[in-house]
């Protein structure tokens, strides 16, 4: 990996998971937006790597939607390698977890909201690699139930109960270290939608997920603003935790674009993010 990279963005998604782009589009629009190295960080998958792996220069990634004790997060896995069994092993698992839950959510429809899919509609769905709440947000969506996906989820989807459906988190970050991964905690403050922690709320998971052992913390985040990022940084920093940072590009299914970083829209020097150094 080169010294030379002027913008990198290490939080993307491909249709995948529930990204609108193709693996072989997003090279070529994160290229036009500026950014030298990005990592693919799908959804309980790493199907979208293996299909890019020798075609592009990216960072081979998975983002492990999992339950740490009580808290529950989503954990990055940067540099693993693909191939490895355990790690596809536990993919297979999380992949019948979430056939579990997409089936909650079809019964969900029809039983509460008397809205029953198509065949189409179903064959869609059970072809994907990793099956999530957006997909069947933009299944409503094109029947013009709801404007976006957004509106889609909190109308029709957020009040179903699927149970824990997530990977257990210690067992998510012991497998991206065999797969020789490094395990980062995705927007710790909070995700999309999600309403952001105070410090003294974050304070407490953060022991807890160093206990884990995450070994780094998404600092900069598209949705996050200069505070919260300095604040972030400043924990990374005394627990001598690396420091990432994405976009949590989606394409056209989220409002963000390639390489935007936190808030402002403000650039940011890839040497802030520690994380690259431990990857090269």
């Amino acid at each position: 990996m080169s010294d030379k990279f002027l913008r990198a963005d290490l939080h993307v998604h491909s249709n995948y998971s529930d990204g609108s782009n193709t693996v072989y589009e997003l090279p070529k629009i994160l290229k036009s937006a500026g950014i030298d190295i990005f990592a693919l960080t799908d959804h309980d998958t790493v199907e979208g790597c293996k299909e890019l792996f020798g075609k592009a220069d990216f960072i081979c990634g998975v983002e492990l939607t999992s339950l740490c004790g009580n808290i529950k997060c989503h954990i990055l896995g940067y540099n693993v390698d693909i191939f490895n069994k355990e790690l596809n092993d536990l993919i297979a698992k999380g992949k019948i977890l979430r056939r579990q839950k997409l089936e909650t959510r079809i019964r969900y429809l029809k039983e509460v909201h008397n809205i029953e899919l198509t065949s189409e509609e179903l064959d869609w769905l059970y072809s994907r690699k990793s099956v999530v709440k957006t997909h069947l947000a933009n299944i409503l969506v094109k029947r013009g139930l709801a404007g976006n996906n957004i509106e889609a989820m909190q109308k029709y989807l957020d009040a179903c109960k699927t149970g824990n459906t997530r990977f257990d988190g210690k067992e998510s970050i012991e497998t991206i270290i065999k797969a020789d991964g490094i395990p980062v905690w995705a927007h710790p403050l909070g995700g999309e939608g999600e309403r952001h922690l105070k410090p003294e709320e974050f304070l407490p998971r953060l022991k807890e997920m160093i206990k884990f052992g995450i070994q780094g913390l998404e600092c900069y985040y598209s949705r996050y603003n200069s505070e919260e990022i300095d604040f972030l940084t400043k924990c990374a920093k005394e627990n001598n935790l690396l420091i990432s940072g994405g976009s949590d590009y989606h394409g056209t299914n989220k409002d963000i674009p390639p390489g935007r970083l936190n808030t402002g829209e403000k650039y940011i020097e890839p040497v802030k993010l520690t994380i690259l150094t431990a990857l090269k």
